[in-house]
């Protein structure tokens, strides 16, 4: 099963950092949608994402206009304008989960055209919103929940002992 990550016009690099940090970890795909607010070979974004890179399936759009006309499928848009919660969704395989800029989130001309598939993540009144890499990473989460951590390694071991053994 496949995840689509979508980030628009995001503007800090240190989020985009983790954010791809989180796709790499969990076999999502990244897609990047321009204008950004830093270049991708800013220090701080590739120091967010360490030396993940290479694990990424990244793909960049110059603006919204190149990414719908390249891709299809059931988009879900991120927002604390939503009416429903993330978990209330049942997320299918190869969807895309859309996250707006850290300022001013996705743009409400988008959101009115999808309202039936607009979703928050639930928190505290009085606050304006969660982290951008947070709340990637709690809606990446739920879905692979949702689909019991496909290829996922589920299980760890500690240095010298193994889950499950008895002394």
């Amino acid at each position: 099963m496949k995840l689509n990550i979508v980030m628009v016009e995001p503007e800090i690099p240190q989020n985009t950092g983790n954010v791809a940090r989180t796709c790499a970890a969990t076999g999502a795909r990244l897609h990047l949608v321009g204008p950004m607010g830093f270049t991708i070979d800013d220090k701080k974004l590739k120091r967010a994402g360490l030396d993940y890179w290479n694990y990424l399936d990244i793909t960049y759009y110059k603006d919204s206009d190149e990414f719908f006309a390249k891709n299809s499928g059931e988009f879900f848009f991120f927002t604390t304008k939503a009416l429903h919660t993330h978990s209330e969704v049942s997320y299918p395989d190869n969807c895309y989960l859309f996250f707006g800029k850290e300022t001013k989130g996705l743009p409400e001309e988008l959101l009115l055209k999808n309202k039936d598939r607009c979703v928050r993540i639930p928190m505290m009144g009085g606050i304006r919103s969660l982290n951008l890499s947070n709340s990637v990473a709690i809606a990446v989460y739920e879905a692979l929940r949702q689909w019991n951590y496909p290829e996922l390694q589920n299980f760890g071991q500690l240095h010298n002992y193994t889950w499950g053994e008895t002394e």
